[in-house]
């Protein structure tokens, strides 16, 4: 092994906890002083004194921390000296990394209470504003008033305005506005996001939604495409930044050097996008193979060896893409990064000439287990309930299963499946231990119909807020992809087979169609996809678009 993959385990191996993560663990000396605690006492006086006081201590030395860290958000807040601002802004850097969990939350709900915008001032600045007369110059003839006296009125409003603007920004502003020009003060903001996205969690506060809020949207200003640079990783990049690629790749976990080095080398490329504020770190990556056709599977993109040549590629199929920052969360960098790659890819291998993706439907199984439950229970309730002659049945029932797939899943040999009804059958199988249906042709034989079809229906009619249900399907029409192909058996990994049932889909990104698909899933909520998608689902022809 060369020095450089030798690198690259070890600092994997050894790479300490990440303190951005959603959930930040207590300090070690407090569990151990808890497990210490939960012990009987047999210590004679003397020691259990001694503890005591070492106890009292440590609890005193950690609250001193905590006044200092405040004393230093404070002054990095309210100090206009320049000269020793950095220092400050350094301290509470330094400082807030010290902090447990318990007192970073102390100090988060303290930053959005007691550093909110004063809203005394602001209903005063409406009370004015509301109190003033209205011009002419602000009705119909405003372009031939040109009096005195409107002029006068004109400029109470534009002053009251400006006040209210600068009434209606939170004082922690200030600390977010200097720590974005500090050094290594991007990277604060996205530690201070992510644990403020750690507590709501756990606990819907209004204060801190409003403080996540107004940090989410600066972020957003922040980090801009123009603001990042587009970096084609490889094996030559240092050790420092592939080790980060092999921690935070999300989709498909890297096994070893070997599969990381294939991923970065020929026939495959790996895009990612950094800011000069967090040198060495991408902040989102997405990993490209080329391909002649649009893959059906995970395992010929990961397994199959050696790639074809690159010059004989047609398809650009993005199979992975991660974000390594908890605190970005919500902020879509993923949207501006699979665009410049596109272009990248367009520009320099003209012989490409399809852009998809091979996606994980990480929401199927669970809607899909939901479903077959609740329907087998009222399946139940109807076969008594039109067994009853004043019965109509229930209203809420539905048969998710066709007549052809209800009789094959009923005709399975005893022994081999379980149930009164198709859908109870369906269930037991899928739930059973180890994903022992995946072993048995008979039984991927009576699945595949009803579980690509229910897929369908999942991707293309189940939403929220009129958007599609499913993240990663949102994620890519918001894009302005379309929904192409639904590939059977295209994930067998543990993982695959846990979230969508070892399904996997392809979203195709047409140039030519990109933003108007965008605009129309955007305003209306509407869902792009191939007639072989749409026919699955039986929508109807009118109003629906096929490709």
């Amino acid at each position: 092994m060369n020095k450089k993959g030798l690198a690259i385990l070890m600092r994997t191996r050894m790479r300490p906890t990440d303190s951005t993560k959603l959930t930040l663990s207590p300090l070690t000396n407090e569990v151990n002083q808890m497990a210490q605690n939960s012990q009987p006492n047999r210590s004679s006086p003397r020691v259990s004194q001694f503890q005591g006081n070492k106890n009292l201590n440590a609890s005193s030395n950690t609250e001193r921390e905590f006044e200092l860290v405040r004393e230093s958000m404070h002054s990095a807040i309210s100090m206009n000296k320049t000269e020793v601002l950095d220092s400050v802004l350094n301290d509470f850097s330094e400082g807030y990394s010290s902090l447990d969990h318990e007192n970073r939350q102390r100090l988060l709900l303290l930053l959005a209470k007691e550093y909110d915008l004063n809203r005394a001032q602001v209903r005063e600045l409406i009370k004015q504003y509301l109190g003033l007369e209205v011009p002419s110059g602000l009705g119909e003839n405003a372009e031939s008033s040109t009096g005195v006296e409107d002029e006068a009125l004109l400029s109470a409003f534009y002053r009251i305005e400006r006040n209210l603007r600068h009434a209606l920004k939170p004082v922690y502003e200030v600390l977010f506005e200097r720590l974005n020009t500090h050094p290594g003060g991007l990277k604060v903001l996205t530690v201070l996001r992510a644990d403020i996205l750690s507590i709501l969690a756990e606990e819907n506060i209004a204060s801190l939604r409003a403080l996540d809020s107004y940090l989410k949207e600066k972020l957003g200003t922040w980090l801009s495409p123009a603001a990042l640079e587009l970096h084609q990783i490889t094996w030559d990049d240092p050790a420092s930044l592939l080790e980060k690629i092999v921690a935070y790749e999300a989709v498909h976990p890297i096994s070893n050097l070997i599969d990381l080095k294939r991923r970065l080398g020929v026939g495959r490329r790996c895009f990612g996008y950094l800011h000069p504020a967090i040198p060495g770190e991408p902040l989102i990556f997405i990993e490209v193979a080329l391909l002649k056709d649009v893959a059906q599977s995970i395992q010929e993109v990961l397994w199959d060896d050696p790639p074809i040549p690159e010059c004989e590629a047609t398809c650009a199929l993005f199979y992975s893409i991660s974000s390594t920052q908890p605190g970005l969360s919500g902020i879509n960098l993923g949207k501006f990064l699979i665009k410049r790659v596109i272009t990248l890819v367009k520009r320099e291998m003209t012989h490409i000439s399809k852009f998809a993706t091979l996606s994980p439907i990480p929401g199927f199984m669970q809607w899909l287990l939901s479903k077959l439950a609740s329907q087998s229970k009222l399946a139940e309730a109807e076969y008594v309930s039109l067994s009853s002659v004043d019965s109509s049945g229930s209203a809420f029932w539905e048969n998710i299963l066709e007549p052809e797939e209800e009789k094959a899943l009923m005709d399975l040999s005893e022994g081999v499946a379980t149930g009164k009804n198709g859908m109870e059958v369906m269930l037991n199988l899928l739930n059973s231990a180890n994903y022992e249906w995946t072993n048995s042709s008979e039984l991927l034989s009576a699945l595949r119909s009803p579980l690509i079809r229910l897929c369908a229906r999942y991707l293309l009619q189940e939403k929220k807020r009129g958007k599609a249900l499913d993240s990663v399907a949102n994620f890519h029409l918001q894009n302005g992809a379309m929904v192409e192909r639904i590939n059977w058996m295209a994930d067998r990994s543990e993982k695959g087979l846990r979230q969508s049932g070892g399904l996997m889909v392809n979203y195709v990104y047409r140039l030519e169609n990109i933003e108007e698909y965008a605009q129309s899933y955007f305003s209306k909520g509407h869902i792009n996809a191939s007639a072989d998608l749409h026919r699955l689902v039986k929508l109807k022809e009118q109003g629906e678009r096929t490709d």
